[in-house]
């Protein structure tokens, strides 16, 4: 990681555990804020995207008074109340910057089930943009796909629905994540013994895309044996359960890799024990706040993550370039997202935020996220 991402994470805002906002309907809760419209720079004004309202041209060309509507997997969920708060410097935060009326919304429980009323009543509202953290590659794309035949920008972030968006901002490479937990754990167990895998939802394009290069380095390991990979769907009971029905079918386990911030959370407060305290190794993707606690008291020895405000706040800024007709998200063309620079467009119409950074006793406490 470079010292400049590394400095970007020490200075994150802390943020609530939760969102506050109980759910009122199928389609969730949602949080709205709006910043005023800088003034425009040209006298003609342009119509919206979907037709369904009006904007303005700002400086530099981008729209502004856009509706756009973050959609996480899930509210409740401290991962994305990260990524998406105006608080903590995440999507809602770019969209203010830029004129925009950023509102979060989505189900209580990761989902497509959850997840597809909160698009349909995004669209009905007259979304000008949707920034969404996919949770199927695939069900959400007859919703997804109307979306864009009105003219609204769909892009994706945190997980993909690769057929059905314009452009996907990545948090980290896909290889980089699964190999490199991998490694970690590796070294912690000492190249061998059972491991297993704690995950999000059996659905979910980023877990399974991350499994499947664990996997592949995990032939680096012929020492180290896969036995099981469990689904806690986001959830912190399920999460909880699927890792004491591990260490009860394989009382031999030497470690667990959970990609999942729900997870890595739940998994280390069953292993917060004398019974399986430096016996059990965990690591995985999880946030400083939640795991500090299991790093100083030896649970949990590393685990990685990036800034989840500021993958939020990069797609803020490229759901606006593309709403405003600036790019396409063709390969090759960059944007500039605020106070995180420039960034190019990459193969896959991806835009990769930045490698995963590693967190320990040496480091953890320069951190509050």
């Amino acid at each position: 990681m470079t010292l400049r991402r590394a400095r970007k994470l020490a200075l994150a805002l802390p943020v609530a555990a939760t969102v506050a906002v109980a759910a009122c309907s199928s389609s969730g809760s949602s949080s709205s804020s709006s910043a005023p419209a800088s003034s425009s720079t040209g006298s003609s004004s342009a119509s919206s995207s979907s037709g369904a309202g009006s904007s303005t041209t700002g400086t530099a060309g981008l729209k502004t008074g856009l509706k756009v509507f973050v959609i996480p997997k899930n509210l409740g969920n401290s991962y994305f109340t990260t990524a998406d708060s105006a608080n903590s410097g995440g999507a809602i935060s770019a969209l203010n910057a830029l004129g925009e009326t950023g509102t979060e919304t989505s189900g209580t429980s990761a989902t497509p089930a959850s997840q597809i009323p909160a698009l349909q009543a995004a669209i009905s509202k007259g979304a000008n943009a949707l920034i969404v953290s996919a949770t199927d590659p695939t069900a959400l794309c007859p919703t997804l796909q109307s979306a864009m035949h009105r003219g609204i920008t769909v892009i994706t972030y945190d997980s993909d629905a690769p057929t059905c968006r314009s452009m996907f901002i990545n948090q980290a490479s896909t290889a980089q994540i699964g190999t490199s937990e991998v490694d970690v754990l590796a070294k912690e167990i000492g190249d061998s013994g059972q491991v297993a895998i704690v995950s999000a939802a059996a659905s979910a394009t980023n877990q399974n895309a991350w499994i499947g290069y664990m996997k592949q380095e995990l032939k680096k390991y012929p020492k180290m044996t896969l036995v099981s990979t469990v689904y806690g769907n986001d959830d912190p009971t399920t999460a909880t359960q699927v890792t004491q029905g591990l260490l009860q079918q394989y009382p031999d386990l030497k470690g667990i890799i959970s990609p999942t911030t729900v997870g890595i959370a739940a998994a280390a407060g069953v292993l917060d024990s004398a019974k399986y305290r430096g016996k059990v190794a965990l690591t995985g993707l999880g946030t400083p706040n939640e795991l500090k606690k299991y790093v100083s008291d030896g649970t949990v020895k590393q685990f990685e993550l990036w800034n989840p405000a500021d993958l939020g706040y990069l797609a803020g800024y490229a759901a606006v370039e593309l709403a405003s007709g600036k790019i396409t998200g063709a390969s090759g063309q960059s944007f500039t997202a605020g106070k995180l620079g420039s960034y190019t467009v990459g193969a896959g119409n991806t835009v990769l935020l930045g490698p995963p950074y590693v967190f320990s006793s040496s480091n953890i406490a320069q951190f509050s996220f």
